[in-house]
């Protein structure tokens, strides 16, 4: 039984909410994160964690490493799934029958576990040109849409089917990287290689590109609040932004490590609360940001002093936890706070 690495409280709330761009974290409240985090017993950078239906699992992959696995929290084990050598996975997904997908990064292959038996079920992509699944997200029908960072392209995998379906991207070397599915079934995604986010009309299958106003913006990962606007991390330039779906129009804000914050793995709870990794900060600082105030309102330190990647983050609504994987070799959770402190200017 491994038993937790950390277990504190760990969320610094600030007693004044910070606004939008401000450099430093001021006096502080209590604490009210729970934040604690379990060593992976093999090496290999586990990342990119998901919540089974059951809530009983945490799936996760080692992408060093070469393998599936999940967690339990209940009693801090780990079970390890055996995958074909070569495969290097990045992402990982449960279907709402328990089944785990994954995304062979190095040899062009969307994986399926069955949640029962292990048994692996392969969906190769149809051309060499297709070489690196890379994030995942699920439609309401349960089809997988996928990015293809160094491809260029996105895909889609219908699950009654096996068919794949490819989409070259209208930018060159754009590198589509975070996606989500929003409920009207529009596909969003970063298109890390330049200063755009991308949508796909599950329909048509057309590609639209959305530019953000700054050429230096790399926006990486991607969340949607309950107002239907699309939040992005821009990593290059350490802001946190909204882009309208409607409009096109952009607001950006600056995160509190500013440049040097390199803001990766994000997601949101069902408040509408963004929470993001800042992974220039030593140790990776989790930042939490209310979108009703527009206001930054807190950190939580994740792990050590050292180099971590939080890379990405998925949050569990019934249990309030932020999971995550990092470069430390250990899965992660944060238990975040039902409320914030009230806010003044």
């Amino acid at each position: 039984m491994f038993r937790p690495l950390i277990t504190v409280a760990s969320l610094s709330l600030l007693a004044q909410a910070l606004p939008y761009g401000h450099s430093q974290l001021h006096a502080q409240a209590p604490d009210s994160v729970q934040h604690s985090a379990w060593d992976v017993p093999w090496e290999g950078r586990p990342r990119d964690p998901y919540v089974a239906p059951a809530g009983d699992r945490i799936w996760f992959v080692g992408q060093a490493g070469n393998y599936v696995a999940y967690f339990t929290p209940a009693d801090g084990q780990f079970k390890r799934i055996e995958i074909d050598a070569g495969t290097n996975p990045h992402t990982v997904v449960v279907d709402k029958q328990g089944n785990a997908w994954y995304a062979g990064n190095r040899n062009g292959m969307i994986g399926r576990i069955d949640g029962q038996t292990m048994a692996i079920k392969r969906f190769q992509m149809p051309t060499e040109a297709a070489r690196d699944p890379h994030t995942i997200d699920f439609d309401a029908a349960g089809n997988l849409w996928f990015s293809l960072q160094n491809s260029n392209m996105m895909g889609r995998l219908t699950q009654s089917t096996g068919k794949i379906d490819l989409i070259d991207m209208p930018t060159p070397r754009s590198r589509p990287y975070g996606v989500i599915v929003a409920p009207n079934g529009d596909v969003w995604f970063d298109l890390f290689g330049t200063n755009k986010i991308g949508r796909i009309d599950p329909k048509t299958m057309a590609v639209k590109e959305f530019v953000l106003p700054n050429e230096r913006s790399r926006p990486r990962r991607i969340a949607r609040t309950s107002d239907g606007g699309i939040w992005y991390t821009d990593y290059s330039r350490g802001y946190l932004g909204r882009l309208d779906p409607n409009t096109g129009a952009v607001k950006e804000f600056e995160l509190p490590g500013k440049a040097g914050s390199l803001p990766y793995a994000m997601t949101v709870d069902e408040q509408d609360r963004l929470w993001v990794v800042e992974t220039g900060v030593r140790p990776n600082r989790l930042v939490g940001f209310d979108p009703k105030s527009e206001r930054f309102f807190g950190h939580t330190d994740l792990g050590e002093n050292r180099t971590n990647a939080v890379r990405h983050m998925v949050y569990d609504p019934k249990t309030r936890s932020i999971w995550y994987g990092s470069d430390l070799g250990q899965i992660g959770r944060a238990v975040v706070p039902r409320t914030l402190p009230i806010m003044q200017d």
